[in-house]
């Protein structure tokens, strides 16, 4: 099977398309045949070095994917060849063909194309999570979303709407917040050229907001914070921005704020049975039409740098994926 391969860390321009063996079937586990495959910043933090994760030589990257199930190992149960499929893995997604233990593949309801199955379980599996568990996100409250044009950002921006929270997308261009308000968003604040603590301050009446959802980290991150009301809540979701922002723990004991950590993958490998229940609710949203990943651009495999450069230069507006 063709496969990008990771032979050392550094910049991902060192990765190389070539032909390798297809991964063993183990017992418990599934095959599945490839048609696309989402691209994540985890993705090219892990080929860096950068990432908590750090795999033996040579590896094959990709945490996402869809496909059709073409063979069981030993044990597996629940599927048969032929049943359309997301695989979750933390390595082997960018390949023609994964395995992946059957508590790790999710059957995909008939409407949803492999395209919007591949940018579906990182981007909404880790906003659903840190809305409905972690911020415990309530009708009515106000949620200002950092990135909010991002993979993980727009995602949020339709979740909290589809919850019934009022929607501030802040983002670093009138493009991305045109999106943003495409996906739902009821305020946009475009944080290169507007004050975004004052803004916010505006828009809610200076109450301040009641969640705030940050991927970015960076410069906007205190700003931020202090945008949040009594007893307000700010996800740390990652840093897209590069630099890991430090904020005075003062900010915390004033109003009573909240500062929570969100990391999806590892919550949903201790909590199976609840992250299962929220990917179903993912789907039953789908399919009202409540939340529709958006594409920015599909590549081949062949043309990954192509892919991991738009995330690097903040090009993507959604997700971008593979194809193959």
């Amino acid at each position: 099977m063709r496969a990008l391969i990771c032979k050392e860390f550094g910049p991902y321009e060192n990765l190389e398309v070539a032909e390798v063996d297809a991964p063993p079937l183990n017992e418990g586990f599934v095959q599945v045949d490839v048609k696309a495959a989402g691209v994540n910043f985890p993705d090219i933090l892990l080929v860096e070095g950068k990432y908590q994760a750090q795999p033996p030589f040579p590896f094959i990257p990709g945490t996402e994917c869809a496909g059709v199930v073409s063979e069981l190992g030993k044990g597996a149960s629940g599927f048969k060849p032929g049943d359309r499929v997301i695989v979750a893995t933390m390595l082997g997604g960018f390949a023609e063909q994964a395995v992946a233990p059957a508590a790790q593949v999710i059957p995909i309801p008939d409407v949803m194309s492999f395209e919007h199955a591949a940018a579906f379980t990182t981007i909404y599996g880790t906003s659903y999570h840190a809305l409905k568990q972690r911020a415990k996100l309530k009708p009515g409250e106000t949620v200002l979303v950092l990135g909010a044009a991002g993979g993980v950002g727009l995602a949020t921006v339709q979740l909290a709407k589809a919850m019934g929270a009022k929607v501030i997308a802040a983002a670093s261009s009138a493009e991305k917040l045109e999106i943003a308000r495409e996906g739902g968003a009821d305020e946009l604040i475009n944080y290169t050229s507007e004050d975004l603590k004052a803004r916010v301050r505006e828009i809610t009446a200076n109450k301040g907001v009641d969640v705030v959802y940050d991927p970015v980290g960076g410069d906007y991150s205190e700003a931020a914070l202090r945008a949040t009301g009594w007893g307000g809540r700010y996800l740390v979701i990652g840093f897209a921005a590069g630099p890991i922002p430090k904020v005075p723990l003062n900010l915390a004991l004033l109003n009573s704020r909240d500062i929570l950590g969100v990391f999806w993958g590892a919550w949903a490998g201790r909590n199976p049975r609840e992250n299962a229940q929220n990917m179903k609710e993912l789907f039953d949203l789908y399919e009202a039409g409540k939340i529709v990943p958006h594409i920015s651009a599909a590549y081949p495999l062949d043309e990954f740098a192509k892919a991991f450069a738009d995330i690097m230069e903040r090009r993507v507006k959604g997700k971008v994926i593979l194809t193959f």
